[in-house]
């Protein structure tokens, strides 16, 4: 059976990713800048083949737009990357509050307390002018793994490895101990997080149950 269109820019999102992955992994550095602006598009195609729904294409597509800005150290680049990841931020919540399941306190208040103690470790060693947009972003980031919860197992964990991947980057501008190959790291849970987010969302709207006909009208649906 031939592999369909969906099927097809999977494979090609996957592909991309252990090029983009190994290149780190061996300091291939022209490997990592031809890979990485590759992923989140062929992720959003992927995701618009299978139906996603706008915000959800959209939030991937601001993710590029933030992959392709901090492939420059410049700090006005950072501070780009970090505005377009915080929009794809802002339509992961537009999406998740179309569900309108309740949020876990438990979870809320751990994020809570994560949140308020890794500003807290992260202010001393930010440049002064980044402790603001970082702390506003982080606590957006917060919000949005906290109501990514509320999809289940799979989307939950995609909203804490996003929590996870900016953590790393944040202790890598606030000049912290870095692990070997942090690049590797940040990429590695990032691309788990924007690929566990879609596959959350996607077996969420696959769930939802069709809506029930209004009186006197017939569904069309068959069994």
């Amino acid at each position: 059976m031939r592999p369909d269109r969906a099927s097809l820019l999977l494979i090609a999102f996957g592909c991309a990713a252990l090029v983009d992955l190994g290149s780190l992994a061996v300091g291939f550095t022209a490997g990592h800048v031809v890979a990485k602006p590759l992923l989140m598009p062929l992720l959003a195609a992927y995701t618009y083949t299978r139906g996603g729904p706008r915000p959800l294409v959209a939030a991937l597509l601001f993710g590029w737009g933030g992959d392709v800005l901090l492939l420059s150290d410049a700090e006005p680049a950072f501070l780009a990357g970090m505005t377009s990841f915080a929009v794809g931020h802002v339509c992961y919540l537009v999406l998740f509050a179309r569900f309108r399941k309740p949020g876990r306190l438990a979870y809320g208040a751990a994020y809570g307390l994560a949140l308020v103690a890794a500003v807290a470790s992260l202010w001393p060693g930010l440049p002064a002018d980044l402790r603001l947009p970082v702390a506003g972003y982080s606590a957006l980031l917060t919000a949005m793994a906290w109501a990514a919860a509320r999809l289940g197992l799979v989307a939950g964990l995609g909203g804490a490895f996003f929590v996870v991947s900016d953590m790393l980057i944040a202790t890598g501008v606030a000049e912290w101990p870095q692990l070997p190959r942090p690049d590797l790291w940040i990429m590695l849970t990032y691309l788990a997080a924007q690929y566990l987010l879609v596959r959350g969302v996607l077996a969420t709207l696959g769930a939802r149950p069709a809506p029930t006909p209004a009186h006197g009208e017939v569904s069309t649906n068959t069994v």
